[in-house]
């Protein structure tokens, strides 16, 4: 492999191999991140969250109006990451087996002295069976068609008439998902929500980009990424990322963040007064590992508390709710974040 990321994690890790190890992947990781912005233009921050989400072993939901480039960036990052990509677009009539897969019943074939076979069920995958899987406009299905994802993105292996079958590895669920106001969308149950390590929003892009991106897909000819690592290179990587040191001042920043969003026993006042319910210890370990994801994209062996701050809203956006009287006085989500941030410093 080209980066070696040292013993298991239950071994001893000498620090400068680690040192070593975390440089040459950061070059690698530099020149995958130039290699996604000869197709995506602007978005940077996009990116690089996405990226983190990825290294972090994690899902990510996409949330944006239609034509910000959304499917285009899941395709890419599938692309130059080396993934076994599929894409499933999700509408009203999907169902659970159209993901997932079914059993159907053949007949086998005929053998010498006997008439007829014998009839067997066979299971056909579905394209969950991949190691990238696009769910596009997943709030376009049901509520029954999104929970089928349940089971696949929290254990790796589903389910089927009675057989656990495990998926490829590593196995991610990038999913897009236009705004709830939009016509024609469900939301996501909160159980869901929670299965993605980050909810990336995406805005208009500034003039500049659009104006590159006008001239780059307009013409005769797109520019098309190439794969700059492979899945086992990958895999390697999201080992090392959960191999990488956390001081006691960034584990105690990401705790008091995620333990002043709960309204029950929080120290700040707007969220005791407007927060319906806040995030569970599944936003502490998101946000933990995404903070060691960034820093590495950034070529830093450990996370500062300005990738908490920076990785917060990510993390916590799509695991926490507002209170009736909140939404009517005006309070947004991001307001209440802001402030539970702005606790842990500078």
């Amino acid at each position: 492999m080209p980066f070696e990321t040292g013993r298991p994690a239950a071994a001893s890790i000498d620090a400068q191999e680690m040192l070593a190890g975390a440089e040459r992947l950061g070059a690698r990781l530099a020149t995958l991140r130039g290699e996604i912005g000869r197709v995506i233009f602007g978005q940077e921050t996009v990116v690089e969250f996405a990226l983190a989400g990825i290294l972090s072993g994690g899902h990510v939901l996409l949330v944006g109006v239609p034509g910000l480039g959304k499917t285009r960036l899941v395709e890419t990052l599938g692309r130059t990451l080396g993934l076994d990509t599929r894409r499933v677009q999700f509408t009203p009539d999907l169902m659970p087996a159209d993901i997932l897969g079914s059993e159907v019943l053949d007949d086998a074939p005929e053998t010498e002295g006997q008439r007829g076979g014998r009839r067997a069920f066979r299971f056909l995958p579905g394209p969950v069976f991949c190691q990238l899987l696009m769910a596009d406009e997943i709030n376009r299905a049901s509520p029954r068609t999104q929970s089928a994802l349940l089971q696949a993105m929290q254990e790796g292996h589903i389910a089927v008439a009675g057989h656990d079958r495990p998926l490829p590895r590593p196995f991610h669920v990038l999913a897009t998902q236009n705004p709830i106001e939009q016509e024609g969308t469900y939301p996501l149950p909160e159980a869901q929500l929670d299965r993605f390590l980050l909810q990336i929003d995406l805005t208009y892009p500034e003039r500049e980009d659009e104006r590159a991106m006008l001239l780059a897909t307009t013409g005769a000819r797109m520019a098309e990424a190439e794969a700059v690592l492979t899945a086992e290179e990958l895999a390697a990587a999201q080992a090392l990322v959960r191999r990488m040191p956390v001081g006691n001042s960034i584990l105690d920043a990401i705790l008091a963040i995620v333990r002043d969003g709960r309204p029950d026993g929080s120290s700040l006042a707007i969220v005791r007064d407007h927060v319906a319910w806040g995030p569970g210890p599944r936003a502490a370990q998101a946000l933990m590992l995404a903070t060691r994801a960034r820093a590495l994209l950034d070529g830093r062996l450990a996370p500062s508390l300005e990738d908490v701050a920076a990785l917060a809203p990510a993390v916590l956006r799509h695991r926490m709710a507002l209170s009736f009287g909140a939404r009517a006085e005006g309070i947004t989500l991001a307001q209440v974040i802001s402030a539970m941030i702005a606790r842990i410093g500078p």
